[in-house]
């Protein structure tokens, strides 16, 4: 009892983000039981009847479910391994020609690209890719090269997607980075340069090992959340493109082409519950590898 009373200072400060989180992330998963329902308003959430796992087979028997399945995997594995190298490049190069002074100016222009919304960043895509008005056409033009039709030709938008991607989230990352990069301590790289190795050694053998603990950190949460896709650049950046599907569709996606379609609620619920599964497997089995091999650096 003692003990309770002497630490009642720090429960009163955890008592706001506690209660945050239980309403915003506990409470919620009371949902989790439409997905195993045939969900009827009229009867309510409890009251409609039991399907059982038949909402689950909407993914699984959709004649979709190898692609979507290969799209959601395949662009978030790119992501994550695009997004990391380009944010550690940004923040060594940003740590070596910035000081801690200019460190929030730097900070408010890397962010910018992350706050954007996506509805933005697909009317800029529109704007540069547009078949007769688009920038990149116009500039083809200048150069007498042959157009090209962007909302047509599946073949561009991987590379569209994973730029786009990296563009928007490379900047957040960086900023990890650079706050890991810039508490590293400076007396280790004034020993290292009275040794005289070289940047390329001293950020191989200091910088990149020091930061390692945040990358493992970062990549982990991202793994969590490989089977999830960003709906907005994945749905308004193509702009809904017909032709576009095959590589557009994702999990995400075709979720909410279903809903728009058929307006199945449990159907949508089984995808999330599916989706939130598979990525703690994930994050569970990839902890565990990392644990094995460098257990100062599991996340748990």
């Amino acid at each position: 009892m003692k003990t309770i009373k002497k630490h009642i200072p720090i429960y009163v400060m955890l008592a706001p983000g506690f209660l945050y989180l239980l309403i915003n992330n506990y409470i919620p998963m009371f949902g989790i039981i439409i997905a195993f329902k045939d969900l009827n308003f009229a009867k309510g959430i409890l009251k409609s009847d039991w399907a059982g796992f038949a909402n689950f087979e909407y993914l699984f028997r959709t004649p979709d479910a190898f692609r979507i399945t290969r799209n959601t995997l395949g662009y978030n594995f790119t992501f994550i391994i695009v997004n990391l190298v380009v944010s550690v490049f940004i923040a060594i190069l940003l740590s070596e020609i910035i000081s801690k002074l200019l460190f929030r100016i730097y900070q408010t222009v890397i962010m910018l690209p992350h706050m954007i919304s996506m509805v933005i960043v697909s009317y800029l895509a529109y704007a540069f890719l547009a078949g007769d008005t688009g920038f990149i056409n116009r500039l083809l033009d200048i150069f007498n090269l042959e157009r090209i039709s962007w909302y047509s030709e599946a073949k561009y938008w991987p590379f569209i997607l994973v730029f786009i991607n990296c563009w928007k989230g490379a900047g957040y990352g960086a900023l990890i980075y650079l706050a890991s990069i810039l508490g590293i301590d400076s007396e280790m790289y004034e020993a290292a340069s009275i040794d005289g190795i070289t940047k390329i050694k001293e950020i191989w053998y200091i910088t990149l090992p020091l930061i390692k603990p945040t990358i493992i950190t970062m990549v982990l949460l991202s793994i969590g959340r490989i089977f999830y896709s960003d709906f907005g650049l994945f749905y308004q950046v193509p702009m809904n493109s017909g032709p576009l599907i095959d590589v557009t569709n994702t999990i995400d996606t075709y979720v909410y082409r279903g809903l728009m379609n058929l307006g199945d609620i449990g159907m949508s619920s089984a995808a999330g519950v599916y989706q939130s599964f598979v990525g703690f497997i994930l994050v569970m089995v990839a902890n565990y590898i990392t644990k094995r091999y460098s257990e100062d650096n599991a996340l748990f």
